[in-house]
């Protein structure tokens, strides 16, 4: 028996719906990340990008457990002296609760070309509302 390499060209890529409301944020992302790189499919090949498309919806309804809103910082550096800038996740999903969905999903996807062009695949969307009914994504349950 013989193992079967799934080429570029031979992928076919679906569109999923995840919805975020009241769901923890890892949650949801976790399940993002797996769609997005393929592991739910039989043909599931490390090294070539196999994954499908995720549009995840509802992010400003996602919730954080504990005390995460007010203990959680999300960190990026501007490359000069003294240019660490924190934002608390209280203020980041009140203002942008695309982005911090995207960084929980970022960071479940590995640090490499397969990772990085998975990303490109995920959309996410503050409300229930989204603009890709023409691919015609089909429901992921949790």
């Amino acid at each position: 028996m013989s193992t079967t390499m799934p080429k570029p060209g031979e992928i076919s890529r679906k569109w999923y719906i995840l919805d975020a409301a009241d769901k923890p944020i890892g949650r949801t992302a976790v399940k993002a990340a797996e769609i997005l790189r393929g592991k739910h499919k039989p043909t599931f090949t490390p090294h070539i990008d196999c994954g499908d498309h995720v549009i995840i919806l509802n992010a400003e309804k996602a919730v954080l457990t504990g005390n995460k809103l007010i203990q959680k910082f999300a960190r990026h550096h501007t490359g000069f002296v003294g240019g660490l800038k924190e934002v608390r996740y209280d203020k980041l999903m009140a203002q942008k609760p695309e982005k911090a969905m995207m960084l929980a999903v970022r960071g479940m996807l590995p640090d490499t070309t397969v990772g990085r062009k998975a990303l490109t695949r995920c959309r996410i969307y503050r409300g229930a509302e989204h603009k890709n009914q023409a691919q015609k994504p089909e429901a992921w349950t949790l």
